[in-house]
């Protein structure tokens, strides 16, 4: 019933932010322009849930292993402060910086590919406009060096 309560705010502040006027657009942060705290932390959920499983992901034994050692709930928690912070919210993300975080993990192109793959899927699930989706890509992208190793 919360899972249910949630998606439906999600769709709602999204269709908000989607019917805003262009100018108010603009001037809202990213952050607001996706929701807030409440829709990111269901999409990045939803993300971390999707990741875990994957098997693509899951045929690097060192993902796998991470997988293992590193508890979803966890995941969910430093990603959704991340995603909070970077795209101009009120959280503070307290981890570790991408490339430590990442570097013994050999993540391949074909895995970061994967990846983004999977974002798109769940970001799509949910509706999120384009121009949000395009801004999103963008900072995720800018992480692509530190956590790519393996070219």
């Amino acid at each position: 019933m919360c899972r249910v309560i949630l998606t439906l705010s999600l769709a709602l502040f999204l269709q908000t932010a989607h019917a805003d006027n262009h100018g108010s657009m603009e001037a809202k942060s990213l952050y607001d322009r996706l929701g807030g705290i409440a829709p990111i932390s269901v999409v990045v959920s939803d993300f971390i849930d999707a990741l875990v499983p994957d098997t693509a992901l899951n045929a690097n034994p060192k993902i796998d292993a991470a997988r293992m050692a590193v508890p979803p709930e966890y995941l969910k928690y430093h990603v959704t402060a991340m995603v909070c912070q970077v795209t101009g919210g009120p959280c503070q993300y307290h981890g570790r910086d991408m490339k430590s975080s990442h570097a013994h993990l050999a993540i391949t192109e074909k895995e970061w590919d994967r990846m983004v793959e999977i974002f798109l899927q769940i970001l799509s699930r949910y509706g999120v406009p384009e121009k949000e989706t395009q801004e999103l890509l963008e900072i995720v992208g800018s992480t692509k060096g530190d956590i790519v190793t393996m070219r």
